[in-house]
């Protein structure tokens, strides 16, 4: 099972939503899963597709606020470690129902803090954020409370994910916040990585971006994430 793997880096919000738009978009194509990692060049906001900009706007000062390709809640991007995962049409993550595809992209991460002797577990259930706090305020928050098979360190949220399922492809954006536990980031993607070749029996591939995808990439940038018609149409 061949698998790519991406490493873009740190990039600006707009491009990060329009690359793995562009990666669900070329499944087709590629036929290979794509385990992207990247971060972000400033502090900013993603917001799940069908949330209204209004009620976002309010409940958050970061900016820019970039809406996803996937659904969900807002997600804050600074310190955070962010990944996507994206399959192709037929592969076995794409049939499975979201539900099971949530789980299992929590339980790869669970299962990669276990390699690296921290202890998480997967959320049994839903639990909001308690009444009368500011927080509780924030309209569809992904970090504030939690909801089934999200990633828990003592008791709390530290890693969630949003979805997009169809005929191209199944995309995962993940976003996880790290715990104050002696580990780097590239100690976690190492470990995601040898915990997809033992348990996945995936053998990786270095991706590189071709001059289609890069185009596309840029086009969904400059004629989507970056305008407001998009970000506000709700």
């Amino acid at each position: 099972m061949n698998w790519l793997l991406l490493n873009s880096g740190k990039c600006d919000a707009a491009l990060n939503m329009a690359l793995d738009e562009a990666l669900l978009e070329a499944m087709p194509h590629l036929q290979k899963p794509v385990l992207r990692f990247y971060g972000w060049t400033e502090p900013a906001a993603t917001f799940g597709y069908f949330q209204k900009f209004s009620e976002v706007e309010r409940a958050t000062q970061l900016r820019p606020l970039i809406r996803r390709p996937t659904g969900g809640g807002i997600v804050p991007h600074d310190a955070d470690w962010t990944y996507s995962a994206v399959f192709p049409p037929g592969h076995e993550w794409h049939s499975l129902k979201a539900e099971e595809s949530y789980r299992r992209i929590h339980d790869w991460l669970r299962r990669a803090f276990a390699e690296m002797k921290v202890e998480t577990e997967l959320a049994l259930c839903c639990r909001k954020a308690e009444s009368g706090k500011r927080k509780a305020e924030i309209p569809s928050a992904c970090f504030i409370g939690y909801e089934k098979s999200d990633l828990l360190w003592r008791g709390k949220k530290i890693a969630g994910a949003a979805q997009r399922r169809n005929k191209s492809g199944l995309l995962i954006q993940g976003s996880l916040q790290p715990p104050p536990v002696p580990l780097t980031r590239a100690d976690w993607e190492n470990t995601m990585r040898g915990v997809a070749e033992k348990h996945f029996s995936v053998t990786w591939m270095e991706f590189l971006a071709d001059a289609e995808l890069r185009q596309r990439t840029e086009k969904l940038r400059a004629d989507k994430y970056s305008q407001m018609d998009y970000n506000e149409k709700r």
